[in-house]
């Protein structure tokens, strides 16, 4: 489903090849894996799920910027092999439709509204998060794990 008022923005490139190039040179955060089973590793530079026997990379990533409240640092996978970055980006990923929770930021990184979606509605719920216009942008977290999977930001 087309969106009109948000874009997709999954983890840029470079940050995917300074991964590729930390665990290669063998940075002690930087962990090449093998996907064991499907659903386990989601790629937020293409915005799929490795599939089983594929390798990817886990490091920590912070999606907000050190010196605010709501900066964490979590893990996030990569394909450690060379995959397109995500390009439908007025488009909502089918493959992250279930166990998403959606936190909403203003522009000084502040959280002020999160929902837990579970389903097909993902873009309603997105568009009912910018009808505040204290939202800047909306970043989508896993349920379970929490961690950073991609942003959203108004189109």
């Amino acid at each position: 489903m087309k969106s009109s008022n948000f874009r997709i923005v999954p983890l840029p490139t470079e940050i995917t090849e300074a991964a590729r190039r930390a665990v290669t040179a063998g940075a002690a955060d930087h962990a090449l894996v093998t996907a064991q089973s499907p659903g386990s590793c989601p790629c937020r530079h293409c915005l799929r799920w490795a599939q089983p026997g594929e390798r990817v990379i886990l490091f920590p990533y912070a999606a907000i910027p050190s010196g605010h409240p709501y900066s964490e640092t979590g893990p996030i996978f990569d394909h450690a092999e060379k995959c397109e970055r995500y390009s439908a980006t007025e488009e909502y990923p089918a493959e992250f439709r279930n166990g998403r929770v959606f936190r909403a930021y203003d522009s000084n990184y502040n959280l002020i509204d999160a929902q837990v979606m579970n389903g097909s509605e993902s873009e309603t719920v997105i568009q009912e998060l910018f009808e505040n216009p204290e939202t800047a942008f909306v970043d989508v977290r896993s349920v379970t794990h929490g961690c950073f999977t991609f942003r959203v930001q108004r189109a």
